[in-house]
C-alpha cells in the first residue's frame, strides 16, 4: 500500500512539475508577445506623427482619441498615459533596429517601463543582460537601476573592462569582478546618521540576507557568520563566509564600522592564509578577503599588504548613491579610455 502511494505522489509531482513549467512558459511568451505588439503599436504611432501633425496637438487630440476607441474595444490597458508609455518605448529602441525590430524581448513589459526610462545606451543594455541572466524581478531590477549597480561596478574595474559591461554584463572570472564600489546596503534600514555597533551591522545584514546576496552580485552562497576556527590553542571568528561557486573559492567578509586600520588588514591576511592552508580544497581558487567598511583606503592596503594578496577594501554606505555624481564620473573613464585608444591607433598608423 505504502509502495502505491509513493507512486501516485511521484506520479503527482512529475505531472505537478511540467503542468507549472507549461504555465510559466504560457505566461512569458503571453508577455514577450504583449512588448512586441506594443513595439509595433509606438511605430505605427511614431509614423503617423510624422506625417506632419504638431507633437503637442498629435498628443492632445489623436492619442486621445486613439485611446478612447481601443479602450472599447479592448479595455482599460489603452489608456492614454499607456500609449504615451508605448510610443517612448519604440523611440527609446527604433534607433537601433533601423525601423525593423530586429531587437530580442525577453522580459516583461514591467521590466521595460523601468528599462526606457535609462538613456545611455550601454547603460541600458546592460541592465537588460543581467535582468534576463539572473532573473530578476521588477522590483530587483529597479533596485539596482537606484541603487547605481553599473556605475558601480564601472568605477570597480579598469577602463578596458568598462567597455565589457554593456555587451556582455557583469562578468565573473577573477577576484576582482566580485568588487563594487561602493556597496550599497539601503535595505538594511541604518539610519547613516545613527550610532551602531558591528555586531548590529552583523544582525541586520543576517536579517536581509536575500537582499545582501543580492547586492553582492553573481555566485554567491552563505555558508556561515562568526565562523570559529581555532589555531595554537586560541580561537578566531570571520565575521561573515561565503563561497563564489564561479570563482571557486571561498569569500571571507568582516565588517569595519571604524577608520581602517593595518591591524585589520593583516588579521584578514591572517584569516585568508588560514582558510588556504586548512580549509580549501585542491581543485578551489585561493581564498579571497573584504573588509567592509565606512572609508576604504586604497593607499594603506597597496602599503600594508603584498602586491598578490587576494585582499579587497570596500566601502560601504547606508543610502542610494547620487547617480549623477557616479554618472559623471563614468562618463569621465569613457572618454579617457576613448581618447587613449584614438592616441594608440594614431601611434600604430604611424
Amino acid at each position: 500500500m505504502d509502495e502505491i502511494i509513493k507512486r501516485e505522489n511521484a506520479l503527482f509531482g512529475h505531472i505537478s512539475k511540467l503542468i507549472d513549467e507549461a504555465h510559466k512558459h504560457v505566461k512569458t511568451t503571453v508577455n514577450t508577445t504583449m512588448v512586441y505588439t506594443y513595439y509595433g503599436v509606438g511605430k505605427y504611432i511614431v509614423e503617423d506623427e510624422q506625417q506632419g501633425y504638431e507633437r503637442a496637438a498629435y498628443g492632445k487630440k489623436v492619442l486621445k482619441a486613439l485611446s478612447e476607441k481601443l479602450c472599447l474595444k479592448y479595455g482599460e490597458g489603452w489608456s492614454y498615459s499607456n500609449l504615451r508609455q508605448i510610443r517612448q518605448f519604440y523611440l527609446s529602441y527604433a534607433n537601433l533596429t533601423d525601423g525593423v525590430c530586429q531587437i530580442q524581448f525577453d522580459l516583461s513589459w514591467s521590466h521595460y517601463l523601468i528599462l526606457m526610462r535609462i538613456e545611455n545606451h550601454d547603460e541600458r543594455k546592460f541592465y537588460e543582460i543581467e535582468a534576463k541572466q539572473q532573473n530578476w524581478s521588477v522590483r530587483e531590477l529597479n533596485r539596482q537601476v537606484g541603487s547605481c549597480l553599473y556605475e558601480r561596478l564601472a568605477l570597480s574595474r579598469n577602463k578596458d573592462e568598462v567597455m565589457r559591461l554593456a555587451k556582455e554584463g557583469q562578468t565573473v572570472e577573477k577576484p576582482s569582478d566580485i568588487i563594487k564600489n561602493p556597496i550599497t546596503l539601503e535595505f538594511l534600514g541604518l539610519k547613516p546618521d545613527t550610532v551602531y555597533s558591528e555586531s548590529k551591522l552583523e544582525n541586520a545584514i543576517i536579517s536581509k540576507m536575500q537582499q545582501f546576496l543580492l547586492e553582492l552580485g553573481k555566485g554567491f552562497l552563505f555558508e556561515a557568520r562568526q565562523k570559529r576556527f581555532t589555531f595554537e590553542e586560541q580561537h578566531f571568528f570571520v565575521d561573515l563566509v561565503f563561497y563564489n561557486r564561479l570563482l571557486q573559492c571561498y569569500v571571507l567578509i568582516d565588517l569595519k564600522i571604524d577608520k581602517l586600520t593595518h591591524q585589520d588588514l593583516g588579521q584578514m591576511q591572517m584569516y585568508v592564509n588560514y582558510y588556504d592552508r586548512y580549509v580549501k580544497l585542491d581543485f578551489e581558487k585561493p581564498t579571497i578577503g573584504i573588509l567592509l567598511c565606512k572609508e576604504k583606503n586604497d593607499a594603506l592596503v597597496e602599503l600594508t599588504l603584498p602586491k598578490d594578496a587576494n585582499i579587497y577594501a570596500s566601502a560601504y554606505q547606508l543610502y542610494l548613491p547620487n547617480k549623477a555624481l557616479l554618472q559623471a564620473k563614468v562618463k569621465e573613464w569613457i572618454e579617457e579610455f576613448e581618447e587613449n585608444e584614438e592616441i594608440k591607433k594614431l601611434e600604430e598608423d604611424k
